[in-house]
């Protein structure tokens, strides 16, 4: 992968600590789990015992499944005393399964909590996650990663602030959202790669006229609607406006170029450049479809890239969205993979930080290459199929344009019901744009409103 830092992931979490106090999550509580002292941590993980550690993950796809267990292979040949009882999850079923699992009285060692306020903000409130501030002054998380890429994992103690408090998780690999495309279709259509918005709305319109899908798109969960979205937003107003409002330190869902992101979102659907029954197909079938030769093109994160470089080998590319101009500057959806936390009541704490040290540490990132992944740090290697060389392409790119914005899910707890909802109505043709935009401010101003 690159060899780059993600500059612009990096530098866009910086620039928005100073303004995360907005966005909140009501309530507090007391009696919060506490990481033993750092001179009472072992780290000699031989010495533990038999252990059994439950690891709840949702790398089911492609790589990431590929990633994950070469990793705990390769952690439990170093240390034959502990057994990984992995438990594998897509990333929807996770989020609904994961806070019942961690209030009962047996959760799992390590999971992966979805950053933001819907998900690790409300467990940390809860006491469910343990502070790893201990672990990193053991391990040195914080002086081989970014400030900004730790702080989008630390929480306050109350649950109301992101990118303060205390660290409560560690990534492996670094995400971006952008353009895929059907290299044989776009041949076949006598297209080019889009540079331009206008050539891409030109060439959605020549895909449709062939009898192809332009778009590739599944929306059961409401996630891909709202990337899809942000993406349109992103390609309309600037990404400081994009940072502020998600973050909530200014501006409307309501204001001028959001709702022309919704209005055209709404005329690709009736223009019929989405999958039919878009609202019904679910998000992860997104890719197997497209690989099975559904679609012209498909906006989606760079965590689908191994899965479809297996599937389609040559035949697939991956580019960012198009600028608004060519050769203009982009900017898009992005950050880090989803966070490895320890739970509250883990008994194998010491074992459990040991073994995401394991799985992010120097060697993970060249696994993470290894297995076609893009990892947040710097690898010691290059990869080798072509997409994911145009994968590590587009990264170093948005980086160097600090052209990372956040995940539109971030700006309440609710928002992906509040804005997703009426975002599947818009591309079942049942509401207006301007209805959706003022669902999504009503959710986003209720949520300021407790502060």
């Amino acid at each position: 992968m690159p060899t780059l830092m993600r500059r612009g992931a990096v530098a866009a979490a910086a620039a928005l600590v100073t303004v995360l106090a907005a966005a909140c999550a009501p309530g507090s509580s007391n009696d919060k789990p506490e990481s033993k002292a750092p001179a009472a941590v072992s780290t000699d993980v031989a010495k533990a015992g038999n252990v059994t550690l439950t690891v709840w993950d949702q790398e089911v796809q492609g790589g990431l499944k590929e990633q994950i267990e070469k990793l705990n292979a390769q952690f439990q040949a170093t240390y034959p005393n502990v057994k990984i009882n992995r438990v594998s999850r897509s990333f929807s079923d996770l989020q609904k399964t994961l806070r019942l699992a961690l209030s009962g009285n047996n959760p799992p060692d390590v999971v992966e909590a979805n950053q933001g306020y819907a998900s690790m903000a409300q467990f940390v409130k809860a006491g469910m996650l343990l502070p790893l501030d201990s672990y990193d002054q053991v391990y040195g998380w914080k002086k081989r990663y970014p400030k900004g890429l730790m702080d989008l994992n630390s929480v306050t103690d109350d649950g109301k602030l992101i990118g303060a408090g205390k660290l409560y998780g560690v990534s492996l690999n670094g995400e971006i959202v952008g353009l895929y495309y059907n290299k044989e279709k776009l041949t076949k259509l006598g297209i080019q790669p889009p540079k331009t918005w206008a050539e891409f709305d030109q060439a959605l319109a020549t895909a449709k006229s062939k009898g192809e899908v332009p778009i590739a798109f599944g929306n059961v969960e409401k996630l891909a609607a709202m990337q899809l979205y942000g993406i349109l937003q992103d390609g309309l107003t600037d990404k400081e406006s994009v940072r502020k409002l998600v973050f909530g330190s200014g501006g409307a869902w309501t204001d001028g170029p959001n709702v022309q992101a919704a209005q055209k979102l709404g005329d690709w659907s009736k223009k019929g450049y989405l999958t039919k029954n878009a609202n019904s197909i679910k998000w992860d079938d997104t890719p197997v479809n497209f690989a099975k030769g559904e679609g012209v093109f498909m906006f989606g994160g760079t965590w689908w890239a191994p899965d479809l470089n297996d599937r389609m080998k040559e035949k697939v590319g991956f580019m960012l969205p198009p600028a608004s101009q060519a050769g203009a500057p982009v900017s898009t959806m992005g950050g880090e993979s989803l966070p490895w936390s320890i739970t509250a009541k883990s008994k194998h704490a010491d074992v459990a930080a040991a073994y995401i040290n394991f799985i992010t540490s120097a060697k993970a990132m060249d696994v993470s290459v290894e297995t076609g992944n893009l990892p947040v740090l710097p690898a010691s290697r290059q990869p080798s199929a072509a997409l994911m060389r145009e994968v590590s392409t587009a990264w170093a790119e948005l980086s160097k344009n600090d052209g990372t914005t956040p995940y539109l899910d971030y700006a309440t707890p609710t928002f992906t019901d509040a804005f997703g909802g009426p975002l599947q109505e818009l591309i079942a043709g049942k509401k207006s744009a301007e209805a959706v935009m003022k669902a999504a401010q009503d959710d986003y101003t209720a949520f300021q409103n407790k502060k």
